[in-house]
């Protein structure tokens, strides 16, 4: 069983591949920290924790939401447990 401070395995893939998404286009956007805050509706200081890798604190949700801002199309595929 899980619980908020220890997401399941699955969690933490959906958040690895949704922050590499959200680093990639930080990088190939360029734009600096401050404007693309200003694009996603957060902070600078966000942004910078992306650019980092340092999303743990983020939820799943939020990282879903700055995604769509960013002009990405999140999507969930679910697949049968074996």
């Amino acid at each position: 069983m899980t619980s908020p401070n220890h997401p399941a395995p699955e969690e933490l893939d959906m958040r690895a591949a949704l922050t590499a998404a959200l680093e990639a286009w930080l990088e190939h956007s360029g734009l600096t920290q401050t404007a693309a805050a200003a694009l996603l509706g957060t902070t600078q200081a966000r942004v910078s924790e992306i650019k980092h890798g340092k999303t743990a604190q983020f939820s799943l949700d939020l990282l879903v939401r700055l995604a769509a801002r960013a002009g990405m199309q999140p999507r969930l595929t679910l697949t049968a447990s074996r």
